[in-house]
């Protein structure tokens, strides 16, 4: 490697020939540089990296992942990510070289992550590790795909945290009533909670919702989009999966609810937003809500699974209840629900047991 004095401006630039991923031979020029010694260290990372030369450290491979990964995904994906390679993995792995990680260097890392206690002593909560060794695990599997890595050493490391969390805590209908008059002194917290429970909406969906998407005649809300706060902005995205653009029908109580509801916000446009309230109001409207009834403090999110599991014991069908949450896949509905099916079996062969003995009577 040789760097050349640009006599003109003063700088140093290196010019060079490589051969890119593809096996072509290309000729690369960069200039600017204030010291000899800086062009050819760039020049010897830009080499690592075009070779996928897995002698790169970890910092360095991120931002190759940054610049593969990032154009692919959703801007919020990202942004998840993003912070989480900043947060925990950066600062661990940052300075090692890709092709030195051992399964034994995850492993400290994984008990690091399970060490940790935040100000209050609370741990990570085991859905939160999956999460860190799902995005650790993929940043290596990249590697092995493209970047020529011989294997994925947090797969050798083996599991961290778990996919689901311990207990799925939903009201009854008896409590939810209970918690929806104590909010009724607030029209608006008071309509948002009616949507999330007897609808099931995800709270973005909630939030992205404008009176267009609302038909009363059909008595149907029409879920298009979802509402995020990304970087301080209000943004408006795709729902989460393709399934969940859907239409759901509401009980007539219901719309007639948020049809008077919304008549008396003045000035409300067609597309504008009908709740402009934060993901914080709503915690704390929760907060509010359940010590004044006297029930259980449950998170917003769980108002979807208390949803759920009044249809479950409506008796309607697994297949019916993914189609209303939006679910991609009925496996998805089967999993986070199945442990609310046990009494419906019982029930079942009960059942079988009344249409046996009517045969034998017969």
């Amino acid at each position: 490697m040789a760097a050349y004095k640009d006599e003109k401006r003063g700088t140093w630039y290196v010019s060079f020939h490589y051969y890119d991923w593809t096996g072509k031979n290309c000729r690369k020029v960069k200039r600017g540089f204030k010291t000899k010694r800086e062009a050819i260290e760039w020049e010897h990372h830009f080499r690592m990296k075009e070779a996928s030369d897995l002698d790169m450290t970890f910092g360095e491979f991120v931002e190759a992942y940054t610049r593969d990964m990032k154009p692919k995904l959703k801007h919020n994906t990202w942004l998840t990510k993003e912070h989480i390679l900043r947060t925990k993995l950066l600062p661990y792995f940052k300075d090692k070289k890709m092709r030195d990680i051992r399964a034994t260097d995850i492993i400290q890392w994984q008990n690091e992550q399970i060490s940790y206690r935040d100000a209050k002593g609370k741990p990570y909560a085991p859905t939160y590790l999956k999460t860190l060794q799902s995005e650790l695990s993929a940043l290596f599997n990249h590697a092995v795909r493209f970047y020529e890595l011989k294997s994925n050493p947090v797969v050798k490391a083996g599991p961290l945290g778990k996919g689901k969390a311990e207990e799925m805590l939903f009201w009854t209908k008896e409590e939810y009533l209970k918690f929806i008059e104590a909010v009724k002194d607030k029209p608006y917290s008071y309509h948002a909670f009616q949507i999330l429970y007897w609808c099931g909406l995800r709270v973005g969906e909630l939030l992205a919702l404008t009176p267009q998407d609302i038909d009363f005649d059909n008595k149907v809300i029409r879920i298009t989009k979802s509402y995020q706060r990304l970087e301080g902005k209000d943004v408006i995205t795709d729902p989460k999966t393709p399934k969940s653009k859907r239409n759901i029908s509401m009980p007539d109580f219901l719309c007639d609810e948020l049809k008077d509801y919304i008549s008396r916000l003045y000035g409300l446009l067609p597309t504008d937003r009908i709740f402009h309230l934060t993901k914080s109001f709503l915690h704390h409207e929760m907060t509010r809500g359940a010590e004044k009834a006297g029930v259980k403090r449950i998170r917003i999110h769980d108002l979807r699974h208390s949803h759920a599991s009044l249809l479950v014991e409506m008796g309607f069908t697994p297949l019916a209840i993914a189609d209303r949450l939006g679910h991609e896949k009925i496996e998805t509905t089967l999993n986070t629900y199945s442990h609310l099916y046990p009494n419906k079996q019982g029930e079942l062969a009960d059942r079988l047991e009344i249409e046996n003995n009517r045969e034998d009577e017969e």
